[in-house]
């Protein structure tokens, strides 16, 4: 199931009456429960689901009339402009991994592109780590299908070093139950993150990493 699927069964059981916390029992966990409060807020105040972006830089609003600075989104989203966009902004890679004792220590990546190369070297022996100190030997290595993680290169590390290995053709393309990063934990952190204060990729870094 996608996000969209998610967001359209909080709003039929919340008008059907239910609590966030049934709702949350009848996904079977497959979005938090934090989440689920949050939505059902969103549909008291507006009647919707209204997922937020971080705020980014100064831009454009182009109207019929005229053309002026708009500082923040929503209110050129308010307004119906036309919001120009930085191209190329900067970013990085955040690597983190979920089980059932919690999630792994964060990996942050202030490199561009992140090959198989750099991800062999500089992700994978830190969840090798993880696993090993939490569940001895006994436990299974998934990841999802990015390119550096599908690569015959990375495929064959994860086989030669993990405990068990689940290789790509075994994958499960839209499992909420094996995806918990994209179905609930992303979202989550979008949300704690003090977008206001993230002004550089240094400030960036430091938000994602007080948040957790």
């Amino acid at each position: 199931m996608k996000s969209i699927d998610f967001q359209n069964i909080v709003l039929s059981k919340y008008q059907n009456g239910d609590t966030p916390t049934k709702t949350f029992h009848d996904l079977n966990g497959g979005i938090g429960l934090r989440t689920i409060r949050r939505w059902c807020q969103m549909i008291l105040q507006s009647g919707s689901i209204t997922l937020s972006s971080p705020p980014g830089c100064s831009r454009l609003a182009r109207t019929k009339g005229n053309i002026r600075k708009t500082i923040d989104r929503a209110d050129a989203d308010k307004n119906g402009d036309i919001k120009q966009k930085r191209k190329f902004p900067q970013k990085v890679t955040v690597w983190l991994g979920a089980c059932s004792k919690g999630v792994t220590p964060l990996v942050i990546l202030n490199e561009g592109i992140v090959n198989h190369a750099v991800y062999i070297e500089k992700v994978l022996p830190d969840a090798l780590k993880y696993g090993n100190q939490v569940f001895g030997s006994d436990w299974v290595f998934q990841q999802d299908g990015a390119k550096s993680h599908s690569h015959h290169l990375t495929q064959q590390w994860c086989r030669d070093n993990f405990p068990s290995f689940i290789g790509k053709g075994r994958w499960l393309p839209n499992s909420p139950d094996l995806n918990h990063l994209d179905y609930s934990i992303w979202d989550e952190l979008v949300n704690i993150i003090n977008w206001n204060k993230v002004q550089s990729k240094k400030t960036l870094i430091q938000q994602i990493k007080s948040s957790f």
